[in-house]
C-alpha cells in the first residue's frame, strides 16, 4: 500500500502541479424547454495521455481519503450511488452525478485559491481536494447538504502549489461555485451558468462588464464623419469577443455562447447542444504544448450530464462518438465498485462508407 500511495501522490503532483498552464477546463449549463437540466464541461491536459476512466460507486461502499502522507484521511460510507469520470486515479472524480441528481465537478484554480495547511494530527477528518467530488456525490443529495457537510471536514491539497474549485448543481437548475481562499470556504450562486479556471468567480463576473457592448447578430451601420461604416460580415455585433484560451477569455466566450444559445426542447437535444457549444473550446495541442506530437488534442474529453434523467454522456479526443451511462439501469444496492477506461482502444479511427 505504501508503494501504491507514493505512486498515486506522484501522479496527482504531475496533473495538478507539474504544468498548471496546460489545464484549461470550461464548463457550461443549459436548461431544456421541458425543464431538463444539463451541466457540461471539457477537460484539458497536454503533456500526455491523461488516464481517464468512468467509475461506478454503489450504495454502502466504504471509502477513504488520501492525505499528503498517505491513505489515512477521513473515512465514510456511501449513502448514494454515483457515476463519475475520473482522472489519474479512480478516486479523483473530475465530474459526476449521483442517483439523487446532484452533480459536481472540479476545475483547476491555481494561484488564487488556498487551503488550510495540512496537519496530520487531524487526518480523521481531512479530505483531499481531488476527492471532494467523490465524497460529495456519495454523501449529499442537495446543495444544502453540501454546504452543511463541508463544515465537518478539512479540505487539503495533495500537492502544495495546486488548488481547485468546484461546480455543484441540482436537477432544479440551481448551481453554485465553491471556492476556498485562505482556508475559508465560499459559495457563489452561478446564474451565468459558466465556470473556467483562475481568477476567482467574482472576478470573472465583474470582468463580464468589460463586454457590455457585445450582443448577438449584426451591428447597425454607423457614420464616422462623412464615411459610412458597415459590417464586413455576419455576427458583427460580437466583434471583440475574445478568442484565446486563457481562463478569462474562455469564461467570457462561454458566457455569451451559453446565454445566447437557443433553448432546445428535450434533455437529449440540450445535451447535443452542449457538445456543439463546447466544440468551440477544444484546445489544439499545438497551442498548449507544441513539442507534443502524439496527442490529437489538448482537450482530452468532454462530458455532458443530464441531471434530470441521471445520464452521463461523454466523448474523447480519440473517439468523437458520444457514449452514455444511464444511472437508471444500475442497481446501486447490488452493483460492484468498479472503474473502466473511457476509451478501450485509443484510436482516431474513421469508418468508411461503402457506396454501391
Amino acid at each position: 500500500m505504501k508503494k501504491f500511495t507514493k505512486g498515486l501522490l506522484l501522479g496527482a503532483t504531475a496533473i495538478v502541479g507539474g504544468a498548471m498552464p496546460s489545464v484549461a477546463c470550461t464548463g457550461i449549463s443549459l436548461m431544456a424547454a421541458d425543464g431538463s437540466y444539463v451541466q457540461a464541461r471539457t477537460i484539458e491536459w497536454s503533456h500526455g495521455t491523461l488516464k481517464s476512466e468512468y467509475v461506478i460507486i454503489p450504495r454502502g461502499e466504504r471509502l477513504q481519503s488520501y492525505t499528503p502522507s498517505g491513505l489515512n484521511g477521513v473515512t465514510w460510507q456511501a449513502k448514494y450511488g454515483a457515476v463519475g469520470l475520473a482522472v489519474v486515479e479512480k478516486e479523483f472524480i473530475a465530474e459526476g452525478v449521483n442517483e439523487k441528481g446532484l452533480s459536481a465537478g472540479l476545475f483547476f484554480f491555481p494561484s488564487y485559491g488556498s487551503y488550510v495547511r495540512y496537519d496530520s494530527a487531524y487526518n480523521s477528518y481531512t479530505l483531499a481536494d481531488l476527492q471532494v467530488v467523490q465524497w460529495l456525490l456519495t454523501q449529499c443529495a442537495t446543495i444544502a447538504d453540501v454546504k452543511e457537510a463541508v463544515e465537518g471536514v478539512t479540505i487539503v491539497g495533495l500537492e502544495r502549489s495546486a488548488v481547485v474549485h468546484w461546480r455543484i448543481g441540482e436537477p432544479s437548475g440551481k448551481q453554485v461555485v465553491m471556492e476556498i481562499v485562505n482556508g475559508a470556504i465560499h459559495f457563489y450562486d452561478n446564474h451565468v451558468g459558466v465556470l473556467t479556471n483562475a481568477p476567482g468567480f467574482e472576478w470573472h463576473m465583474a470582468n463580464l462588464n468589460n463586454y457590455v457592448n457585445l450582443y448577438p447578430g449584426d451591428a447597425p451601420a454607423q457614420t464616422l464623419g462623412e464615411v459610412r461604416l458597415t459590417p464586413l460580415g455576419g455576427s458583427s455585433a460580437m466583434l471583440g469577443l475574445p478568442g484565446d484560451f486563457t481562463p478569462p477569455s474562455r469564461f467570457v466566450r462561454a458566457a455569451f455562447m451559453r446565454n445566447t444559445a437557443p433553448q432546445r426542447a428535450t434533455a437529449l437535444d440540450t445535451v447535443l447542444e452542449s457538445f456543439h457549444l463546447l466544440n468551440n473550446f477544444d484546445v489544439p495541442i499545438a497551442l498548449e504544448n507544441p513539442a507534443n506530437k502524439s496527442l490529437p488534442s489538448a482537450t482530452q474529453w468532454t462530458s455532458s450530464i443530464d441531471l434530470t434523467h441521471r445520464k452521463v454522456y461523454y466523448k474523447t479526443a480519440y473517439n468523437s462518438s458520444i457514449r452514455c451511462i444511464d444511472l437508471s439501469t444500475i442497481d446501486f444496492a447490488k452493483v460492484a465498485y468498479q472503474s473502466h477506461p473511457l476509451d478501450v482502444v485509443q484510436s482516431e479511427s474513421i469508418e468508411n462508407i461503402e457506396v454501391s
